[in-house]
């Protein structure tokens, strides 16, 4: 790609505006945030400033960054700054693209920020698979009740170890912030507390802006997506991750949406 001005990057933005982006920053900082140094944190915030222009797109020189930073007092090196650069990547936080001059000489990158997507340092919880999915509804529950008897059993051989109670709670324990109609619907399909709640909170981060969205409103939101991840899996979708891909399917909606009040306001 050929160096130039920021605008001639606006279309690798992946946000609505700046509010979008500022609110998907906002949470992967509560994910990452305790994973970079303080300094390289400096150099985070500093690339976040740099990238408002175009939302989530900045093409500065690592120098002039790195300069910026100096210039707010906030003294760092340039390794300290591709340091961070490094974890950004590694965590999916930041995509960067070489650019090249009209001579064909490398020039400076051009840094693009991603949407969140949920970083959890837990096991990956397993997808049903196609067969096990498939089978009839009143079939369903033994899934569950298969699963919860083999958790019982391990329960029973190390009561004494607390850790392993607490990971393994059915969704019976779920924080009463998520609705009773939404915890019923998953725990058909996932009896586990954790899940459950950490699909709850990709409705809430997702709609916590949306200031005319009404509990009931993201109530049907949830239950739509959920059943639609579902259907998905069904159909034969590969699955590597249903938080990632929840996540995905709830913001497409909202999408949509969006699109759709735009359509009838014009």
């Amino acid at each position: 790609m050929k160096s130039g001005n920021i605008e001639q990057f606006k279309h690798l933005s992946q946000f609505r505006d700046l509010t979008d982006f500022n609110n998907n920053i906002e949470q992967w900082m509560i994910d990452l945030k305790a994973k970079f140094t303080k300094s390289e944190l400096i150099a985070l915030k500093r690339l976040i400033r740099f990238s408002a222009k175009v939302a989530g797109i900045c093409n500065a020189k690592i120098q002039t960054l790195v300069s910026a930073c100096h210039e707010a007092g906030q003294e760092i090196s340039r390794s300290t700054f591709e340091r961070m650069l490094r974890k950004a990547k590694q965590f999916g936080l930041i995509q960067v693209i070489n650019t090249f001059k009209e001579n064909g000489k490398q020039s400076h990158n051009v840094y693009v920020f991603q949407r969140y997507q949920i970083v959890s340092d837990s096991p990956t919880i397993d997808v049903p698979t196609q067969e096990a999915i498939d089978v009839p509804n009143n079939e369903t529950s033994n899934l569950s009740k298969t699963s919860n008897q083999n958790n019982i059993n391990k329960r029973n051989e190390k009561v004494s170890d607390n850790k392993y109670l607490v990971d393994k709670l059915d969704g019976s324990f779920t924080s009463s912030r998520v609705p009773t109609e939404f915890r019923d619907l998953v725990k058909c399909f996932y009896d586990d507390y954790k899940t459950i709640e950490e699909l709850w909170k990709i409705i809430h981060i997702q709609t916590y802006y949306l200031s005319y969205y009404t509990q009931h409103d993201r109530l049907e939101l949830a239950i739509d997506s959920f059943k639609q991840l579902v259907r998905n899996i069904k159909r034969g979708h590969k699955v590597r991750n249903i938080f990632g891909y929840f996540w995905g399917i709830v913001e497409k909606k909202l999408d949509d949406e969006y699109k759709s009040i735009l359509f009838e306001v014009a």
